[in-house]
């Protein structure tokens, strides 16, 4: 019997299993793959304040970063890519090169450096979800190492803070949305119609840009042009996570079936509730059922005779 893998991830919300991008590529390839995984979500304590997310604890050893929790998925013949060509191979680890160099300088800067999006959306969400009093500092932790990052891969001469920076990396993110909606064309996924390794990080990528209610979202509205981008995304969400889809949950199965019970419980209800309204409705004196008018009986002859003669 093969041993439980358990993924620490953070967790869900905007109609998505995870917001957090690497969380959401493991737990979508995982989809794909047909592994089974028990999804921790972070508790954050002081003790764990520094650990990688997402985690994948298998056989008494943690792997952190997706490309590695892949691997291990794969070497557990978890493997989503096992019909694709070298040369396909090739490709979907130039496109995840380009995601990781073009497109996430962009989504850092769009969760967490610009400042109406960070204080009404990022903040909030991730503080929500930490305790006191790891709730005021892990948002800007994750918002310092956001701006770290875009200055160490993109702050180049002579562009040195990050208000030059800025539309350096949005000019190079669109450019980035505009060769993935190229190379998906009207297809479902990247290589036909099944999904693959590459389609879990372009998901884990753009899927929450696309369902976040970004009060500041030019990369955004960017991709909301790029219909195909748009569709791809909402078909994974319906195949692989959505309640109707294949890969609902069986926590939103027992949900849909509990409220298959409530509805079945008030329809017997009302059922029950009509017939007795039917019974008092017949036992009711105005709607009794008359009978039937007898005429008076006629006085016999012999009778009339009697009252006619005299005493």
């Amino acid at each position: 019997m093969a041993a439980p893998m358990e993924l620490l991830c953070w967790g869900g919300d905007w109609d998505l299993p995870s917001v957090h991008t690497e969380s959401l590529i493991v737990l979508v390839y995982a989809k794909f793959a047909g592994a089974k995984l028990t999804v921790k979500l972070v508790d954050w304590t002081w003790r764990t304040i520094t650990a990688s997310i997402p985690q994948l604890h298998y056989e008494g050893s943690s792997v952190t970063e997706p490309t590695q929790i892949l691997n291990v998925l794969r070497k557990n013949r978890f493997n989503a890519d096992y019909e694709l060509s070298a040369k396909q191979g090739a490709d979907t680890m130039a496109y995840i090169a380009l995601l990781e160099e073009k497109l996430r300088p962009a989504l850092l800067h769009t969760f967490w450096v610009d400042a109406e999006n960070y204080v009404n959306l990022t903040k909030p969400w991730f503080a929500s979800h930490s305790p006191f009093p790891l709730n005021f500092f892990v948002p800007a932790r994750q918002a310092s190492l956001a701006l770290s990052r875009i200055l160490l891969t993109k702050a180049e001469a002579p562009l040195h803070s990050i208000t030059e920076v800025e539309g350096k990396i949005y000019s190079e993110a669109k450019e980035c949305l505009n060769l993935l909606s190229h190379r998906l064309g009207t297809s479902h996924y990247f290589f036909g119609n099944t999904p693959t390794s590459l389609d879990a990080f372009v998901f884990g990528y753009i899927a929450p840009l696309h369902k976040a209610s970004l009060p500041s979202g030019q990369l955004q509205q960017h991709l909301k042009q790029l219909h195909n981008l748009c569709q791809f995304c909402s078909t994974v969400m319906k195949n692989y996570f959505d309640e109707t889809g294949s890969g609902s949950s069986p926590t939103s199965q027992d949900a849909v079936d509990a409220n298959l019970q409530k509805l079945t419980q008030l329809v017997n209800k009302e059922s029950n509730l009509i017939e007795k309204m039917d019974d008092n409705l017949r036992s009711s004196p105005q709607h009794r059922p008359s009978r039937p008018h007898r005429p008076d009986p006629k006085p016999s002859s012999l009778a009339t005779e009697r009252n006619s003669t005299p005493a």
